[in-house]
C-alpha cells in the first residue's frame, strides 16, 4: 500500500514530528555516506528528505517516485530532479547508480523481490544501497499517524535475508527514531535527547526505523562454465607437461 505523495510531503515538511524524523534519519545516512563527490546518487520511494545533502557534491541526483504514489517537483526553487516511474521499471541504465537510497518503497511494494531486482540492476558493481524500513519491534510501525505505520514492517533478520536472496551483501545496520511517534510538543522537545540516549544504550534494534547498508558485489567467473568443462575429469595436475630443456646456443 503506497501512501499518496501529498500525504508524505505534508508529514515530512509541514509537521514537527516529520521534521524530527527527517533530521534523525538523514544524520544516520550522512554518517554512513559522508562523501558522494562525482558520484550518481538515486533515491526510490519518498527519499527526497534524505537526498538534499548530496545536491552540492554529487555528479547527479535522481529522485524516483513510484506511479502508485505520485510525484512532486523537487527540490523546491531549483531545477527538478524527480521523476515518476513504474515500480519495477526505472528509466535508468544498468549499472548507472553509485549510491541508492530506498525509503517508503520496499515495505509498501506489491512486488518487493522484483523491486530489489531492479535496485540490483540499476546499481553499479561495488555500489552501495541503503534501505530504510519500519522496525517490526519499534513503536513507529504500530502507529498510523506516521508513514512508517503502513506497509510491512521488518525485523533486521528478515530484511537482511531478503537482501541476500536478491544478491546484495548486507554490511552494516543501525536503528533510529527512538522518540515516541507523538505530535505532542513535550515529546518533540525531548526528541534529540531520546535519540542520543537510544543510540548509546540500545543494541541498535530498539528504534522505530531500521537502516541497512548493502553492497552489490560482482565476481568474475573462474572457469569457462561450459558443460564439457564441468564433465571433464582428472587430477589437479592433469595436462601439465615438464618444461622443455634449454638448448645451448
Amino acid at each position: 500500500m503506497h501512501l499518496d505523495v501529498v500525504e508524505l510531503r505534508n508529514f515530512y515538511y509541514r509537521t514537527g514530528l516529520g521534521r524530527a524524523a527527517q533530521r534523525a534519519i538523514r544524520e544516520q545516512v550522512v554518517s554512513y555516506w559522508p562523501d558522494a563527490g562525482r558520484q550518481t546518487v538515486a533515491g526510490f520511494g519518498f527519499s527526497v528528505p534524505l537526498l538534499r545533502p548530496f545536491l552540492a557534491d554529487a555528479r547527479r541526483v535522481i529522485a524516483l517516485m513510484p506511479d502508485q504514489q505520485g510525484v512532486m517537483h523537487w527540490p523546491a526553487g531549483m531545477p527538478n530532479v524527480s521523476a515518476l516511474c513504474p515500480e519495477t521499471r526505472w528509466p535508468i541504465q544498468t549499472g548507472f547508480v553509485d549510491k541508492l537510497l530506498v525509503m517508503h518503497g520496499l515495505e509498501t511494494s506489491d512486488a518487493p523481490d522484483a523491486l530489489l531486482e531492479e535496485c540490483w540492476r540499476a546499481l553499479g558493481p561495488g555500489g552501495k544501497a541503503m534501505f530504510i524500513v519500519p522496525n517490526r519491534g519499534g513503536l513507529w510501525s504500530r502507529s498510523d499517524s506516521t508513514p512508517f505505520g503502513y506497509g510491512r514492517p521488518y525485523s533486521l533478520g528478515q530484511l537482511e535475508s531478503q537482501l541476500r536472496r536478491a544478491r546484495f551483501v548486507p554490511e552494516r545496520h543501525a536503528a533510529v527514531l527512538f522518540q515516541p511517534p507523538s505530535h505532542k510538543r513535550h515529546w518533540l522537545r525531548w526528541g534529540p535527547v531520546w535519540e542520543k540516549i537510544g543510540r548509546r544504550l540500545s543494541s541498535g534494534l530498539a528504534g522505530g526505523v531500521l537502516v541497512v547498508e548493502a553492497s552489490k558485489q560482482v565476481y568474475a567467473k573462474t572457469g569457462s562454465g561450459t558443460p564439457e568443462a564441468v564433465r571433464r575429469k582428472g587430477g589437479v595436475l592433469e595436462g601439465l607437461r615438464p618444461a622443455p630443456e634449454a638448448k645451448p646456443v
